[in-house]
């Protein structure tokens, strides 16, 4: 079993920055496909970013590329979500997510994902 434990979000101004960071513990891999996906109420519940190892590979959501950056340190089992230039459309809870090694094609799907954080709220005020 894996758990998951997200912290970081917040209320911030349009523009500014928030870094999320999400601790894995238990059964982890350094081959785990880490996720962040987000949920704004009333909607779905949608990709961001995600990184597998090794490689590394990365995805983006086209919404968030080149303002969020996703990164992992395998020392300290833990993924981190570099969110800039942060609008009022990004409001959402932030959820951190892994599994074991996903195909490419997939990494964006959310049902690919076996282990999930609680979420994170983060707040943009225009």
């Amino acid at each position: 079993q894996v758990q998951l434990m997200e912290s970081g979000g917040g209320l911030v101004q349009t523009g500014d920055s928030l870094r999320l960071s999400c601790a894995a513990s238990g059964r982890t891999s350094s081959r785990f496909t880490m996720a962040w996906f987000r949920q704004a109420p009333g909607k779905e519940r949608e990709f961001v970013a995600a990184v597998r190892t090794p490689g590394p590979t990365i995805q983006y959501a086209d919404s968030v590329k080149g303002r969020f950056t996703i990164s992992r340190d395998n020392a300290k089992d833990t993924v981190y979500l570099q969110m800039d230039r942060l609008k009022p459309e990004d409001t959402a809870a932030y959820y951190c997510s892994a599994s074991g090694t996903i195909i490419l094609s997939a990494m964006r799907m959310s049902s690919q994902y076996a282990y999930w954080g609680q979420g994170t709220q983060v707040t943009v005020s225009s």
